[in-house]
């Protein structure tokens, strides 16, 4: 697309000559022509003046001023015009023995070639200059053409004006920057000094513009366009500027391409000020494995699909997509705009007004796929054009995933309205006040920080996360610590125990699924037996802690957990860095989210009607509600027997937690600044018994303890009363704190989600006998009406608020397609 090689061309629509009537001076004062196909004559142009003879044997021997159009097959300039100017004897609008193409509207003739590449002539030091530094970052070759494209073309500029926004070309010493790009109007000079006289936008615009929307134009280009100062240049110091859509002669680097070719295996994290430490929105060389991370150097599958025009070379789509990603995490509080872009579009030629009319697409496209202006965000205009927004919306739940769904489509311009059946917002997010610190009834940790959406409304609301540190010590009954190398070792031997299953499923089928609890016996029973090594009593309760932990990730007893899809997410890219605790809970984010929505609460859904073309959702009060959970929304038609299959694939993971605020912090002494410790089970029975507590104000006063009950502990406490289960609680704290006087509670509360009527459960896990595919089975649209979202549709982050919101995000944009 972007080659030398000649393109066939159309020779219809031709058109006369005429000249530029721009109103701007062209540089060196020549006039230029317009580039549209012409009718093919032997005579110059009326009105051209014939270019002055340059020597004797041209005044003697031509009567008549020769014309020579340019060779490039399919080029539309019949009349070309250098634009260069350099030589003495440049042919400006006349005849040369080669005109050089760069794009439909702009060549160089042969004598400004001859003036900077041949080593005898004036240019010739200038360009040698050039040439070193853009080989000394890039990776492109540095030929003429190169030059002449990154240091000679002119700067073209939009007037701001409104109701103008013409393009007008610059002066060929004039430097484009984002400030003159932003304020620029029609007759302004280049010190913000408008000229005086008629209106300056009244003034046509140059032929030549209304040429570099036609497809055929893009495909006549000789050089993709490097961008100048790109705000992605700091994100990208590991990379050759001209692979990710810079210059290199213009892209400031702390890392030189010779550092990067030194030592190949290199990763470079760029230090940005002011830059979120978890804003990483894309790889660095040799990085895989990063959730919401692209290869600045690459184009992602969805974005080939969306834009195959730039397929064979996508340096433009990649200059303009890195440079709205690093725009909008440099400043993600505010909605990113196509005119905030293409400020910072710095390149020459009349490829920046291609690429400033190919922004607006990218950024649509990037907007509706949630990766700019998301989260928290709130606009005063719809972010997408009409045609992207879908008439109305009903959703149902205003858990993460709903109020996602409903912020996306309503900043797109939808109208959407939630129908909540509680009387309050959140879904399994639920946050308690009451012991004097916020404590969430659900989840409260956000697992791995780097590009998490819930770090980007962190920011976005300038809410500080608590990171969590990685000491957790072990206490057994009776109070006394285990010897890290023990736990080091046991923790060795479980992964290792995972490990081996893993292997074992890799050529098993799902008829051949057995449950993880048995496959995790089997694996050790066989370990023990081959290898001779016979675990001590601590050792087996140290391995049940670490089962337990198990069990709390899965939702669930191991004997329904699927060996072969336990962990299926992790074979894709994971969220990594800092876990962290919501000191202020997720609730913040949701009610920032919900702010401005049409939410209806108490409003349960009865059932919903999708069976001709609109949709209709039946409501009913909570009073007559009886239904079970399976059947409690009746659809009709009924869904399809494929996605039935694929619930019943899935199990309702349940914890409960139990959260209590004391009088005072008695563990300090022993656990000294820690953010939790762990229980050692004293028999395998008990081992989802609060196995670990966490200090929910480890660098404060309030004096709170907040622990997890888990596997067959969930069972166990479901019949109980809150006052018997704290009563267990304090056993097991008595006997971790055993040297000490442990006190009693002044507040607490134990949660019930098995007996939640709205969710009866807290996550989902994978049951023997399922896949993962599940997951993406549920997150299928039926026939374009109904959409579905939930962390239990979510392949990649089940499990997860995050994975809940990112469902939302994207099913809002599933039906920008509909």
């Amino acid at each position: 697309m972007l080659s030398d090689a000649d393109c066939p061309g159309n020779a219809s629509g031709a058109r006369r000559a005429r000249k530029r009537s721009s109103g701007e001076s062209p540089g060196e004062g020549q006039t230029l022509r317009s580039s549209r196909r012409q009718k093919r004559t032997n005579n110059p142009p009326p009105g051209q003046s014939k270019r002055k003879a340059t020597d004797t044997e041209e005044e003697d021997d031509q009567s008549e001023k020769k014309y020579r159009k340019c060779e490039k097959a399919g080029c539309s300039a019949v009349y070309p015009v250098c634009f260069a100017s350099a030589s003495e004897r440049c042919a400006k609008n006349g005849y040369t023995s080669r005109w050089y193409h760069l794009s439909c509207g702009e060549h160089f003739c042969n004598e400004c070639f001859d003036h900077y590449y041949r080593s005898h002539k004036d240019g010739y030091e200038t360009f040698a200059e050039w040439k070193k530094v853009w080989t000394s970052n890039g990776k492109s070759e540095p030929s003429l053409k190169a030059f002449m494209a990154d240091q000679q073309l002119p700067f073209w500029v939009q007037c701001t004006k409104p109701d103008c926004r013409k393009w007008r070309q610059m002066t060929k010493e004039a430097q484009l920057t984002p400030a003159l790009a932003e304020t620029y109007r029609c007759g302004m000079k280049y010190n913000n000094i408008k000229i005086e006289g008629p209106d300056q936008c009244s003034q046509p615009e140059d032929l030549r513009v209304a040429e570099v929307s036609d497809s055929w134009w893009h495909s006549m280009l000789i050089l993709p366009p490097l961008l100048k100062e790109s705000p992605a240049s700091p994100f990208l110091a590991a990379y050759y500027p001209d692979c990710v859509g810079m210059s290199p002669s213009g892209s400031s680097s702390s890392v030189s391409s010779s550092e990067v070719k030194a030592d190949p295996h290199r990763t470079v994290h760029p230090q940005i000020s002011g830059l979120s430490q978890y804003f990483q929105p894309f790889y660095q060389p040799n990085e895989c494995g990063k959730a919401l991370c692209v290869r600045p150097d690459m184009m992602e599958l969805d974005e080939l699909y969306e834009f195959p025009e730039f397929s064979r070379d996508p340096t433009m789509y990649l200059a303009l997509r890195n440079l709205i990603l690093a725009s909008w995490h440099r400043n993600c509080k505010k909605v990113l705009t196509a005119e905030k872009c293409s400020q910072h579009i710095i390149v020459r030629g009349l490829v920046r007004v291609r690429c400033v009319q190919e922004l607006g697409r990218v950024l649509h496209f990037m907007t509706k796929k949630g990766l700019v202006n998301t989260g928290v965000l709130r606009v005063e205009r719809p972010l997408l054009p009409e045609g992207y927004r879908s008439k109305n919306v009903i959703i149902i739940g205003a858990g993460a995933s709903g109020l996602a769904a409903a912020r996306q489509l309503q900043n797109f311009g939808t109208a959407v309205v939630v129908l909540e059946a509680r009387d309050r917002i959140g879904g399994r997010v639920w946050d308690d006040t009451s012991l004097g610190v916020m404590v969430g009834r659900g989840a409260q940790i956000v697992n791995g920080c780097v590009n998490n959406p819930i770090a980007l409304m962190c920011e976005q609301m300038d809410i500080k996360m608590h990171k969590l540190g990685e000491r957790c010590e072990l206490f057994q009954k009776g109070g006394q610590a285990t010897d890290p190398a023990i736990d080091k070792r046991m923790d060795f031997h479980f992964n290792a125990i995972l490990d081996v299953v893993s292997e074992w499923r890799k050529d098993k089928s799902q008829s051949q699924d057995t449950p993880l609890g048995e496959k995790v016996q089997e694996v050790k029973k066989n370990f023990l037996q081959e290898s001779g090594i016979q675990f001590s009593e601590l050792e087996e309760k140290v391995l049940q802690f670490h089962l337990s932990n198990l069990e709390f990730a899965c939702g669930s007893t191991l004997d329904k957990v699927s060996a072969r899809s336990w962990d299926h997410n992790e074979f894709f890219a994971q969220f990594s860095g800092d876990h962290t605790l919501l000191t202020k809970g997720y609730y913040a984010l949701l009610h920032k989210l919900a702010e401005g929505l049409d939410i209806c609460t108490n409003c349960p859904v009865e059932a919903i009607d999708y069976s001709g073309e609109t949709v209709k959702v039946i409501s009913s009060n909570g009073s007559q509600w009886t239904a079970q959970k399976k059947n409690l929304i009746h659809f009709n038609p009924p869904l399809p027997e494929r996605k039935l299959k694929a619930i019943h694939s899935l199990g309702a993971g349940i914890i409960e937690k139990i959260a209590l605020q004391f009088p005072c912090r008695f563990w300090d002494k022993k656990i000294q600044g820690a953010d939790y410790f762990g229980n050692i089970p004293p028999v395998p029975e008990k081992r989802g018994m609060f196995s670990v507590f966490y200090d929910l104000d480890p660098q404060g006063k309030n004096a709170v303890l907040m622990s997890v009950i888990s596997g067959d502990a969930v069972a166990a406490v479901r019949d109980m009363e809150e006052k018997d289960v704290v009563n267990e609680c304090m056993k097991v704290l008595r006997e971790l704190f055993k040297e000490q006087e442990v006190p009693e509670p002044v507040n607490y509360f134990v949660t019930h989600w098995s007996k939640d009527v709205w969710s009866q459960m807290s996550y989902s896990f994978v049951k023997t006998g399922g896949s993962g595919e599940a997951y993406d089975i549920l997150a299928e649209d039926v026939q374009g009406k109904v959409f579905f979202a939930g962390e239990a549709t979510n392949r990649h982050f089940p499990q997860t608020v995050t994975g809940a919101y990112l469902s939302g995000v994207r099913e809002a944009s599933k039906m920008t397609a509909v």
